[in-house]
């Protein structure tokens, strides 16, 4: 059942947070031509939901990314099943959020994207900006403020979309989901491979940076269930761990 709750929180939160680019990016489309403006428009909105959605889901599960999930089981503090299931439920979620966002714009369901993002600097820009996420996500709870990862990690997305030529995707299964939208927010097929590739290394290189600038970081300092359903009752080492409870 703990399981069960977890699939769900990462389905459901995946959903909101891709149907948010989505949806933010075609909207801002209609009501401004300036690129500039749209951009802004499309990170407000996606930094905002981060914060909301890290908040409401983190007692159960609020990774919303693979790459998250991964550095989590290469740290200890998943098993791999766990992790498997986790993953999925991110992917179904995010191609469920851009199914959403098209509808609900009155768009095909499903239409395949044609903004091809496939250059050196792209990639490198995906490597960085998903260094710069997962060092957030575990530097941020491991210090001892998990209560206030959510707002780190809406923060440093909102910076990351101005500071990276990509506008800092950093996850794989908000990549794959949006591919299928041939809106403001879309990614070409042919770049996705690629873009998770970035990601990954970049889910690499952070690992290592998590390994040595937290060295102690182990399973050990998952949070006790019973502590997480009493908060006034955590001790601060316990109530500092990242297990699948925070995004990007």
């Amino acid at each position: 059942m703990d399981l069960l709750r977890k699939g769900v929180a990462e389905l459901v939160g995946t959903a909101f947070l891709v149907a948010t680019v989505v949806g933010s990016g075609i909207f801002a489309q209609t009501l401004s031509e300036d690129a500039g403006l749209q951009l802004l428009e499309n990170t407000i909105a996606t930094g905002a939901v981060l914060v909301a959605l890290i908040l409401a889901l983190q007692p159960v599960s609020a990774s919303f990314n693979p790459v998250v999930t991964l550095v989590e089981l290469a740290l200890g503090l998943v098993r791999s099943s766990v992790a498997g299931v986790l993953i999925a439920c991110q992917v179904v979620g995010g191609l469920l959020g851009t199914v959403v966002a098209n509808l609900m714009f009155e768009l095909p369901a499903v239409s395949v994207s044609t903004n091809d993002r496939s250059s050196g600097a792209h990639w490198l820009a995906e490597v960085v900006a998903t260094i710069g996420l997962v060092l957030i996500v575990f530097g941020t709870v491991r210090s001892g403020r998990g209560h206030v990862v959510a707002f780190a990690v809406g923060g440093y997305i909102t910076a990351a979309y101005w500071f990276t030529s990509s506008t800092s995707f950093a996850n794989p299964a908000v990549t794959v989901a949006r591919s299928i939208s041939d809106t403001f927010a879309g990614i070409a097929p042919v770049a996705v491979l690629p873009f998770i590739g970035c990601q990954l290394l970049g889910g690499a290189l952070a690992f290592a940076l998590v390994r040595l600038l937290y060295p102690t970081l182990s399973a050990a300092d998952l949070p006790d269930p019973a502590a997480s359903a009493h908060p006034s009752a955590a001790s601060p080492a316990t109530s500092s761990a990242p297990s699948s409870e925070e995004i990007a």
